[in-house]
């Protein structure tokens, strides 16, 4: 089933505001983080069993994938430090994207092959996601994607899950929030992929059914060492507000030139704060307001809690409990299903997201195995930091 735009705003405001998130970057000196709270695995388990992931930990969206690395270890800790799975150890490996699809895929083929995991959880970026899900249901593989929002990500098949919604809802919410803020025209920037593409569509389409305008959309190419050129025709078609969603190191290039080309004198409003500003120059996003989606639920504070005694900071980013979330529930149903294999798994999945309530929030599968409902939240950076308003 489809979400309501109206069930997303009420979502929103229905949570209690995220946490301010930290924008400083996990880089690779992470391992040298505190990690004090990550409690110990039960002595009692005896044995392992094996799930994958794919994540970048490298290239353009590597402060993410680390992010998305912390929520993976937390719940592995915490399954750990109960019962385990099926009285077993729960272990997860992890393999490098590199932030490219055949890396992804080939990663995701060590996992399958070798590895023999029933389920892997990726990736982040959807033009990624989508072909690595494609692969993992030609393999009768589960997939469970904690970052990718793309509407493309509904048809990879019935083994394929998604913790995070799908932006058929954020576009609405982000339109809603531009109108809302008295903007009647306004320009977008986005990757040129499967999730600029459907943001750009979904954004458009309804700010246009509100009544605003839409005076010029770019699609840019990611990677490059300049995006003046883009930014320039945004900047020339004198919209209200520009609206602008970017990935990790490209979007701290755009948010440097958007700071010099002085395109802050107006409003500039930001689709998934964190996949961008975690990596930007503070003095370039200072005052930034956008939204993103909620990090926590309203059970979610001791979640929050866990994760700053052990890393001795604030969330890096919105995505580390959609990982947390996704090992969590992939635990349960394995210890529903009593088995390993990956068809037991994907139908007890179905079962235990009926009632699951995840650091998120409600995680309930609709019929294409996509989160049924998302909050959001509308947020401002402030001293480095990206605060609820």
């Amino acid at each position: 089933m489809h979400r309501t735009h109206s069930t997303a705003r009420v979502m929103a405001l229905g949570v209690p505001l995220v946490l301010a998130l930290s924008m400083s970057a996990c880089g690779s000196g992470s391992s040298a983080t505190k990690q004090a709270g990550l409690p110990s695995a039960n002595p009692s388990l005896k044995g392992t069993i094996t799930l994958g992931a794919v994540l970048p930990m490298t290239g353009t969206n590597a402060t993410i994938g680390k992010d998305q690395q912390r929520g993976i270890d937390l719940a592995v800790a915490k399954v750990n430090a109960a019962g385990g799975v099926l009285g077993k150890k729960l272990v997860v490996h992890t393999e490098d994207s590199q932030g490219q699809a055949d890396s992804a895929i080939q990663a995701a083929k060590k996992l399958v092959s070798v590895d023999k995991v029933p389920a892997v959880i990726g990736e982040y970026s959807s033009g990624i996601s989508i072909p690595m899900e494609q692969y993992l249901q030609s393999q009768g593989v589960v997939g469970v994607n904690p970052g990718s929002s793309s509407v493309q990500m509904r048809s990879t098949g019935s083994l394929q899950f998604s913790t995070i919604g799908l932006d058929d809802v954020a576009g609405a919410f982000s339109a809603n929030a531009l109108w809302q803020k008295g903007y009647k025209s306004i320009s977008i920037l986005a990757p040129n992929n499967a999730y600029g593409t459907g943001i750009v569509s979904s954004v458009s389409q309804a700010f246009t059914k509100l009544g605003g305008k839409v005076n010029a959309s770019e699609l840019y190419t990611e990677g490059q060492a300049d995006y003046r050129q883009e930014l320039g025709r945004l900047q020339n078609s004198k919209a209200d507000a520009t609206v602008v969603t970017t990935y990790g190191k490209d979007g701290a290039t755009i948010d440097k030139e958007i700071y010099e080309l002085n395109m802050t004198a107006k409003p500039v409003f930001d689709i998934y704060l964190s996949e961008d500003i975690p990596d930007a120059d503070p003095k370039a996003v200072e005052g930034r307001v956008g939204m993103d989606v909620n990090a926590i639920s309203a059970q979610g504070k001791p979640y929050a809690d866990y994760y700053q005694k052990t890393y001795g900071q604030n969330f890096i980013s919105s995505f580390n409990g959609y990982t947390y979330d996704a090992v969590t529930m992939l635990a349960a149903a394995i210890n529903k299903a009593d088995a390993t294999d990956s068809t037991a798994i994907s139908t007890a999945l179905v079962t235990v997201s009926r009632t699951y309530n995840g650091v998120t929030g409600p995680i309930d599968f609709d019929a294409d195995g996509q989160r049924s409902s998302q909050p959001y939240v509308l947020a401002t950076v402030k001293n480095g930091q990206i605060i609820p308003q």
